[in-house]
């Protein structure tokens, strides 16, 4: 077990669900590097990078509010699926694709420092020649064979880039969030369960449950791929490994396959988190409207205040 059992993650987590993750990567120096840096009039866009592992940098987007007073609370900001694995940081900071998810870009210019980085397969760390390609698939099957899983090393590089912020003078350590459409809605649900700094969660359009997956116009992702976890296990389950005082949004659209059994989920989460859940149903498919967003932002405003 990797230093995700020590003070920058749970232990329950770990140990709950840890025969079917298989083992975390090994942590490294962050050795970080600015790349660059942008001003963008309410704040500055800088690219960073560092380690991961020992053979594996990452590059992210660092949005930082200009003017702050003092140490001001982040957001990890994760991106979305949509089968665009060209895509990735740069969406969610409103240089390429969907305008609606650029919250990384909106919620740095309301205050918060935000990080973007890329998850595994998709823009910079998407290696086919062209970068369109989903290589994800050989990315979980290589690692499945060895008894490991992709999802446990995109929770270990989640950590990591809570491990930069943490590095950073001008983020408070207290006040870590995470937000995240589709794919990110997903790992909404997951990285608070296993990294107790976070202490609020958006889960936007990503809340379907292993048993309603299971079909052919849902199907599963290939960073949820974990051998034996949805027998006896399903996300209410991974809820229930958030820290004691983490907070969680599920929101959710009535026409969205991915937000299959919303509600069903969201009564159980009560169950553990009590009133720290809440819960935003929308009229509406697979989106991420200004509307929604407004709701998500005004959510981790309020859960990450000083």
């Amino acid at each position: 077990m990797s230093r995700h059992a020590g003070t920058r993650s749970s232990s329950r987590g770990a140990a709950a669900f840890g025969e079917f993750l298989g083992p975390w990567p090994e942590s490294v120096p962050l050795a970080p590097e600015r790349l660059e840096q942008v001003d963008c009039g309410r704040y500055v866009r800088e690219k960073v990078s560092y380690a991961v592992t020992a053979e594996h940098r990452v590059s992210a987007y660092i949005c930082v509010p200009k003017g702050a007073p003092g140490p001001v609370p982040a957001v990890f900001c994760h991106h979305q699926h949509a089968a665009r694995f060209d895509l990735g940081k740069s969406e969610v900071v409103g240089l390429a694709g969907d305008p609606d998810q650029a919250y990384a870009h909106e919620l740095a210019a309301a205050g918060f420092i935000t990080i973007a980085p890329d998850a595994i397969g998709f823009e910079e760390r998407n290696w086919s020649p062209d970068r369109s390609a989903n290589v994800s698939w050989f990315e979980s099957a290589t690692r499945l064979v060895q008894g490991q899983t992709l999802l446990t090393a995109c929770l270990h590089d989640i950590s990591v880039g809570i491990d930069y912020l943490m590095s950073r003078a001008d983020v408070d350590p207290q006040r870590v969030g995470f937000i995240g459409h589709s794919y990110g809605g997903r790992m909404a649900l997951w990285a608070p369960a296993f990294d107790h700094r976070i202490i609020a969660a958006v889960s936007h359009c990503g809340c379907i449950p292993f048993r309603d997956s299971y079909t052919h116009d849902t199907g599963l992702q290939a960073e949820f791929v974990i051998p034996g976890f949805a027998a006896a296990n399903d996300l209410e389950d991974v809820i229930a490994q958030f820290g004691e005082s983490a907070a969680l949004l599920i929101s959710a659209g009535t026409a969205d396959k991915w937000s299959r059994s919303a509600v069903e989920l969201f009564t159980s989460a009560r169950e553990t988190l009590g009133d720290r859940v809440e819960f935003a149903h929308y009229d509406a498919g697979h989106v991420f409207t200004p509307e929604m967003r407004a709701r998500a932002y005004a959510f981790l405003r309020a859960h990450t205040k000083s």
